[in-house]
């Protein structure tokens, strides 16, 4: 997949907004403690943009703010841990996660491999490339995704579902990108770094669905922030 891997949310139970409440809530704390000023950073802001979207409450994003600057007594202690390792059918996998407890984490991703296999670092990271990722809806019939990429800076796009489509740019450009496609005459809808497979695998319909239940399952842990699979399709 050409994308973050995404599993298909049902948001309509309080548990499922719950938990994509914590991993944004997590984000805006690891992104404030360059700052608690979303006008001065620029990770920070992205993350209050994919909050507001997903209808957070304000007052989640300011505590998760306080909380990631150091502004209450609180605090928070969050670090980044990436995982790398290989799906049921030799499908590439690269896990983000957001702990406060390492040992947890670990230990948690170890079982979650069991039906898959969990390799040392660099072990796929290679096959992924790893770039600013934007998806963008047009505001009209008319945009032209080609021009918008050239006109805002983007290195690539390819569409995605829906009328969505996948605008890539070098990770330092991401945010200028971002701010760049509104006037192309695309509606911003998220925007982050991430892992695009260079040789995603293609399978059939069975093996697509045992690796997509082993990604459900490690994307379901509340540790996990991102999963990426080159997954073709």
């Amino acid at each position: 997949m050409g994308a973050q891997w995404k599993t298909k949310i049902k948001e309509t139970t309080a548990a499922a907004k719950g938990k994509i409440f914590t991993k944004l809530a997590r984000e805006i704390m690891v992104a404030a403690r360059s700052g608690a000023d979303p006008e001065m950073n620029s990770r920070l802001r992205m993350a209050i943009d994919q909050a507001k979207k997903a209808s957070m409450p304000k007052d989640n994003i300011e505590r998760a703010i306080k909380k990631g600057a150091g502004l209450d007594s609180e605090g928070a202690n969050f670090q980044k841990v990436v995982y790398e390792g290989f799906a049921p059918h030799r499908v590439p996998v690269i896990v983000e996660c957001l702990t406060d407890n390492p040992n947890r984490t670990v230990t948690n991703i170890r079982i979650l491999f069991r039906k898959g296999q969990l390799g040392a670092s660099g072990s796929v990271s290679w096959d992924f490339d790893h770039l600013g990722m934007i998806e963008a809806t047009p505001q009209s019939a008319g945009a032209d995704p080609e021009a918008a990429a050239i006109e805002a800076g983007a290195s690539d796009f390819e569409p995605a579902e829906g009328d969505t489509t996948l605008f890539y740019t070098e990770p330092t450009e991401l945010d200028a990108v971002s701010r760049a496609l509104p006037s192309q005459g695309f509606l911003v809808q998220s925007a982050s770094l991430g892992y695009r497979a260079k040789n995603p695998v293609t399978l059939g319909a069975t093996e697509r669905a045992e690796v997509e239940a082993f990604l459900e399952e490690v994307d379901a842990d509340d540790d996990v922030q991102n999963v990426y699979a080159g997954l073709a399709g």
